[in-house]
This record gives C-alpha cells, sequence and structure tokens, in this order.
C-alpha cells in the first residue's frame, strides 16, 4: 500500500491521523471531540459560511475538509446554523482559529466541534489532499484519534459503505410534520425534508408562504389531503437514485400542483420525471461556482454542495427544457417542465453568495402558485 506522510503536528496537542481508503495518510492535531470517524472526504471551497457548512445536513455521511487555510476566525453564532444538529462525520483543516474576533460570536470553532461531538484533525497540509481528491475523485476515509495503525485503519476504511446507492434522508429528516408561519399568508406551501436547510425556509416565508415541513416518507396522498398552493423539495444527503419511496410519491405528485426542487430535491424530481443521475468524480462543494442563466444569459455565482447531478442527455426523454448550467464543468444546474408547473436548481438560492443573484427563483415558484389558483378557480 502507497502511504504519504506530511507531519505538521502542533507541539503538545494530541495526535491525530486522517487516512483515505488508497493509502494516502496525513498526521496531525487532533481538534474536536477525542473519537475515530469513517465516511466520504469531500472539499469545499469557500472562504466563509463554515457554521453553515458543519450545520448542513447534506453533509450527513461526509468528512469535509476546508481548503480556505484558517477556519473559525469570526466564530460562531448560533443563529447561522442551518438545522439543530450536525449531521457531517468529521472536518479538516489546517488551522482552527481558537480567538475569533466578531461581536455576534459566542463560542470558537473547535470548541463547538468540541461541544457537539464532532471529530477534527487540523495543522495537515489541506492542499495536498483536495489536490488528491480532485485528481483521483473523493473516496472513503478516516479520522483518528485513538489509532494509528495503518493496517487497522484501512480495514475500517473498506467497511465503511459507499455513498453510491446510499439512502439517508431518513437521518437528517423531520419525525413529525411542523408549520413555519409567515406574518402574512399568500399561499399554503408542503415541504418535503430530505435536510432541509433553515435558510430555506426563510426563503419561502418571505415570499409569504406557509410552508408545512413533513417528513421524506410523506406519501402522495397525505401531501394532497393537504390542499397546498405548491410542493417543495429540499436538499438532502446520499444518493438521489436510492430514495426510491420519495421518488414514487413525487410521480404521483407532477402535474397535479406546482413543484420546485432545490439539490437534492432537484435531483428527485428529476427522476420522477424518467431522467437520469450521476455521481460526480469530486462534488461541488463552494459558494464560488458561476451559473449561467440560460433564458437571461447573466451569471450567477452560487452555493453548492452535492456529490451527484442530472444527466443532461436524458432531459429531452423525461421532457424537460434546461436552464442553468454551470460554467466550470458543463453540467446540469437548473431545468424545468413546460406543461407540469415544475422547475428545479441544482444549487442553493438560499445561501446568496451572489448575494442576490438567484433570489428570483422563489418568486418564480409564487408565480406558479398563483397561475394554479387561478387556473382552479377560472
Amino acid at each position: 500500500m502507497s502511504v504519504t506522510r506530511r507531519s505538521q503536528r502542533k507541539p503538545g496537542r494530541r495526535r491525530a491521523i486522517l487516512m483515505l481508503e488508497d493509502g494516502f495518510v496525513l498526521d496531525g492535531t487532533a481538534v474536536g471531540t477525542r473519537g475515530e470517524v469513517t465516511g466520504e472526504v469531500v472539499f469545499h471551497t469557500g472562504m466563509t459560511g463554515y457554521p453553515e457548512v458543519v450545520s448542513d445536513p447534506s453533509y450527513a455521511g461526509q468528512i469535509v475538509t476546508f481548503t480556505y487555510p484558517q477556519i473559525g476566525n469570526y466564530g460562531i453564532a448560533p443563529e447561522d446554523f442551518e438545522a439543530t444538529r450536525i449531521r457531517l462525520r468529521g472536518v479538516v483543516v489546517r488551522d482552527a482559529c481558537r480567538t475569533p474576533s466578531n461581536w455576534r460570536s459566542s463560542l470558537s470553532f473547535p470548541d463547538l466541534l468540541s461541544r457537539r461531538g464532532v471529530v477534527g484533525i487540523e495543522g495537515v497540509d489541506t492542499r495536498a489532499l483536495t489536490l488528491r481528491l480532485r485528481d483521483r475523485g473523493v473516496m472513503r476515509g478516516i479520522i483518528s484519534h485513538v489509532d494509528f495503525d495503518t493496517d487497522s485503519l484501512s480495514g475500517k476504511i473498506n467497511a465503511e459503505p459507499a455513498m453510491t446507492g446510499q439512502d439517508l434522508t431518513g437521518e437528517v429528516t423531520t419525525r413529525t410534520a411542523y408549520t413555519v408561519e409567515p406574518d402574512r399568508a399568500r399561499f399554503s406551501v408542503v415541504a418535503y425534508d430530505f435536510g432541509i436547510k433553515a435558510n430555506i425556509l426563510r426563503g419561502l416565508v418571505t415570499e409569504g408562504c406557509r410552508v408545512e415541513v413533513v417528513p421524506a416518507d410523506t406519501s402522495a396522498e397525505s401531501v394532497l389531503a393537504r390542499r397546498p398552493d405548491g410542493v417543495f423539495l429540499s436538499n438532502g444527503p446520499g444518493d438521489p437514485a436510492a430514495v426510491h419511496k420519495a421518488i414514487r410519491n413525487v410521480e404521483r405528485l407532477v402535474g397535479l400542483v406546482p413543484m420546485f426542487g432545490i439539490c437534492l430535491g432537484h435531483q428527485i424530481l428529476s427522476l420522477a420525471l424518467g431522467a437520469e443521475t450521476y455521481k460526480l468524480k469530486f462534488g461541488h462543494h463552494g459558494a464560488n461556482h458561476p451559473v449561467t442563466n440560460l433564458a437571461t444569459g447573466r451569471v450567477e455565482v452560487t452555493s453548492h454542495n452535492h456529490g451527484f447531478a442530472v444527466r443532461e442527455e436524458s432531459l429531452a426523454t423525461a421532457g424537460l427544457e434546461l436552464t442553468h448550467r454551470n460554467l466550470n464543468d458543463g453540467s446540469v444546474e437548473g431545468y424545468r417542465h413546460p406543461e407540469y408547473r415544475c422547475f428545479a436548481v441544482q444549487y442553493h438560492p438560499e445561501a446568496a453568495p451572489g448575494p442576490h443573484d438567484a433570489g428570483y427563483l422563489f418568486a418564480e415558484f409564487s408565480r406558479l402558485m398563483e397561475q394554479y389558483r387561478e387556473a382552479a378557480y377560472a
């Protein structure tokens, strides 16, 4: 087994080791909760937004490598969290700042990891790790504070299931339905929670949507019984093709009510309509991806977190029209169905790195719901 070691461990601190399934090893310093975790190792290219990243349910099952050299310099403000629980497996950073400077901060990044049970490693060459993942593709890995035997670690990595074929929505979805109310309700929306983010709910509420968030396995019949003006399909983790129950439910809803999907919801809707998805080599994880709106020609700066994409060649078979394209790799970033009042985007418009480049998408959902109601009462 080929092993590469880069030792940058800080003196006086606990040792930690990161190992990938191909034998690549980084020796560093433990940060966060003492322990050991396995998962798919990915890299995130954003310079800021680490509180939102660590609290994003879409990272369930993954170890996140932050490419920016220092993480934590503006601390942690819990109101920035996308969910109450942290679902990612572990974090990898070059330097974890212990003395943040920000009036909103209530604790440091390392303290957050320790309090929330997140295993991490710092003091490692994140550039070398990122280049390896970019060149060879994302792969399974392990962070350990307790076991430093590479043969033992290799066995634990091999026991970790690959991301392809995994339905992880059950780990992150709400167990019971709940409602988020706007000051003045214009529309009634049912939102499937595949790992929904708080900012998405804010975006819907800002449009005057009364949002009832339901578990990922809620039946189509139960959704229709609520008589919504629209159905929203949220972001989430794992392989979209493995979320069989959600795909079947969406199949029964298509054409009956306006639908809007983001990220995993974008992929599930495409599968329900007959398109195909595939695994990207190293995924899109960052707040700086350029996406072209094909209708306007404008380029939007967008936020991403996904390891799968919709196959463009399958859109026509599903009756879908391409609306957005990624300028980095040409992949599908959005589509619409000309008859069924449904559309979706792969990126996260609510994250607003533009900052307002993609805010029109929530307004577009409102427009479809208005048309739906006008047709129903005509």
